[in-house]
């Protein structure tokens, strides 16, 4: 008789139980380093946001009444999305102590907390 060349079935199906637990083990780092990187992304918009509103008050000295403005303005291209949330709309508007429709600051509306603990909302 011949020998015939190839796996058997219990090999292959050993290798698939092999590569299966390396996937179970490497997915929940994979999802944990997604979440990090989408927080940093918001921390960096934010820190961006401000400074672009606090110079805005300083060339108008007034404060913007939204993120629209400083597009138009020409303080940045366009509104980014708020990484955590997936939408532009989302951004919660807060306004300074001195009126009701300007723009002091800018926070995530999104909900949950960070890796850390801290809210969304509290960056």
């Amino acid at each position: 008789m011949k020998k015939k060349n190839g796996f058997t079935m219990l090999e292959l199906c050993c290798v698939i139980a092999i590569i299966a637990t390396l996937i179970s083990t490497v997915m929940p780092m994979y999802k944990k380093s997604v979440d990090r990187a989408k927080e940093a992304a918001l921390k960096q918009d934010l820190q961006v946001f401000r400074k672009l509103i606090s110079e805005y008050y300083k060339d108008n000295d007034k404060w913007p009444r939204s993120l629209e403005d400083l597009v138009s303005e020409g303080y940045m291209r366009a509104i980014p999305e708020d990484p955590i949330t997936r939408s532009k709309t989302t951004w919660v508007y807060i306004p300074s102590e001195e009126g009701e429709h300007d723009l002091y600051d800018v926070k995530s509306g999104a909900d949950g907390e960070s890796l850390d603990g801290i809210k969304y909302s509290e960056f």
